[in-house]
């Protein structure tokens, strides 16, 4: 669901951060329906060459909300930034952090301090170079308290950042940090441009001028983005001329015109997956395939709201949600209940933990402890005389949300709890209710990152207004052990921190986590150059290409 990573929160991201914002270093083989050479119909004889040229299309349910990066959170926003600029690294196929912009880089005196060289010739689509000073811009804007980031943890880690040449830099930690390199795939940034610039009014945001494969050509509100292939990227041009996203705010809309051939590609429902894209011409336009996503989906309780402010309350509700109906009625099973915010099978899961079962019984006996309960025998609970009754909200388009809102509603309507469901379009759901925690309970995701720091969901400090903790969970305990994880580089030492984590957050349930789902993907047979990996399908979009004979025909033409 909000880049982050991915964020890669965006990435992933996240995050990445919100769709609607990697996991371990095992995530999981990613299954590609037998079709891993992405061949196009049998008529078509493909080029053994790549062959540049075409238009690739996707949708996006949301438009993004900024493109300068780590200033938005959304997966809109991360994923066309990801395109636009470079970052000195970046995952490989194996979530294995290689080289990008960097040419070398060096780990020394144990960790505490790190070097890098940038590659030369990295343009600006300006022509102005790339250099360290960019590097050192960057780092300065993240450390900056004026600016309106929720990533800037990592930053501030930092002892020293030392230029030392044109393209050389040297950063210094007080204490080894076990993100330090990860820190370094977020986006380099234009100093040239920005460093006079006030970030929150910049039209920068919407008019950037990036250093990576593609640049914004065109920005038609509401309507669609348009980024053109760089000429002068360092790696060489991509295969794509034009990559092109789509503003459709609606799933069902979005899969008719990827049925159309309107679309290269979408994540489709579960029940797209299994029983609306199967046949012949299916089979011959289009390729599938899923693996087990980087993601969570969860109820978030406000914990500023007078009802959500008992933790005995939130497990209540726990007991009440039943999250294998969830499973199977929204993912019709592509997917598995999870009980915390890693992915299920992974090494950083505590095993130990069990998800809190749906007991309908239990729940209304343990509100009842608390003081809930139906006095006047109007099917509602109350206490105080005031009624338990709240409204889960949710963004518009999201078919897959509304249902895991409908279906909770009907579960805690058992328990005599009223809940209402309002639906608001993704950026004002982001920037109005939020970004300024003005929500009773809302359901959304979040993708998850490779490292198994929760910092910046989780952390009180991210508790503030822009902050990714926006449902406003707050414990000592917890803020300890994240802040001694991010200093630990030992592997099984880093697990006991995270396994008594995730302790603390199943005790308190400031969300009630529900499933982590299958990416569901469908694929125009026209792409070419996938190659599923643990780290899914996208990793190696600058290879992806079309071969000329189709280069001019959307995929039903074929």
């Amino acid at each position: 669901m909000r880049r982050l990573i991915c964020l890669w929160l965006t990435l992933l991201l996240l995050a990445a951060l919100l769709s609607g914002c990697g996991s371990d270093t095992d995530p999981g083989k990613a299954d590609s329906g037998g079709n891993e050479a992405n061949p196009a119909p049998a008529s078509l004889s493909v080029p053994s060459a790549p062959e540049y040229g075409g238009r690739y299309v996707t949708g996006s349910i949301g438009e993004p909300s900024n493109l300068i990066p780590r200033l938005a959170s959304d997966s809109a926003s991360s994923d066309i930034a990801g395109l636009l600029y470079v970052s000195l690294l970046r995952y490989n196929k194996d979530l294995e952090l290689v080289p990008w912009a960097a040419k070398r880089f060096d780990v020394l005196d144990g960790g505490l301090r790190l070097a890098f060289e940038l590659h030369p010739g990295i343009m600006w689509t300006d022509g102005v170079e790339t250099t360290a000073a960019d590097v050192e811009y960057t780092y300065k804007m993240m450390v900056d308290p004026k600016t309106p980031t929720a990533y800037a943890e990592s930053y501030k880690l930092i002892k020293e950042f030392k230029v030392t040449g044109r393209y050389t830099f040297e950063v210094t930690y007080a204490e080894p940090y076990a993100r330090a390199l990860s820190t370094w795939a977020g986006e380099i940034l234009p100093k040239h441009l920005l460093e006079n610039e006030n970030l929150l009014e910049t039209t920068f945001s919407r008019q950037p001028v990036g250093n990576g494969p593609y640049m914004l050509k065109e920005w038609k509100a509401g309507s669609h983005l348009i980024l053109a292939a760089n000429p002068n990227y360092f790696k060489g041009r991509p295969y794509f001329d034009e990559v092109v996203y789509r503003i459709i705010p609606d799933q069902a809309t979005m899969f008719l015109e990827l049925k159309a051939g309107n679309l290269d590609i979408m994540g489709v429902t579960p029940q797209q997956f299994l029983f609306q894209t199967t046949g012949p011409e299916w089979e011959r336009y289009f390729r599938k395939y899923t693996y087990q996503a980087f993601a969570y989906t969860y109820l978030g309780w406000n914990l500023n709201h007078p009802l959500f402010q008992d933790a005995a309350v939130r497990r209540a509700l726990a007991h009440a949600i039943d999250r294998e109906s969830l499973v199977k009625g929204v993912l019709l099973g592509q997917g598995s209940v999870t009980g915390g915010p890693y992915k299920p099978g992974t090494y950083w899961v505590n095993d130990k933990i069990e998800p809190y079962p749906f007991d309908p019984a239990k729940a209304k006996a343990l509100l009842a402890e608390v003081g809930w309960t139906d006095s006047d025998d109007d099917g509602v609970l109350d206490k105080d005389g005031k009624p338990f009754a709240f409204t889960i909200l949710t963004n518009q388009g999201n078919e897959q949300r509304i249902k895991i809102a409908t279906i909770i509603q009907s579960n805690l309507k058992g328990v005599g709890i009223s809940v209402k469901i309002r639906t608001v379009e993704w950026a004002a759901f982001l920037k109005e209710f939020v970004d300024k925690g003005n929500f009773d309970a809302l359901v959304m995701g979040w993708t998850t990152i490779i490292d198994p720091d929760l910092y910046n969901v989780w952390h009180s400090s991210s508790a503030v207004p822009g902050g990714l903790n926006f449902v406003g969970y707050k414990n000592a305990e917890l803020d300890g052990l994240l802040d001694r994880g991010r200093h630990l580089v030992d592997r099984v030492e880093r697990k006991k921190l995270y396994d008594r984590a995730q302790e603390i957050l199943h005790r308190d349930q400031p969300y009630c986590f529900l499933y982590s789902p299958m990416a569901l993907n469908v694929v125009s047979a026209r792409i070419q150059g996938i190659q599923p990996a643990p780290a899914g399908l996208s990793y190696n979009f600058e290879e992806w290409w079309i071969p000329k004979s189709l280069q001019t025909n959307t995929a039903r033409q074929q």
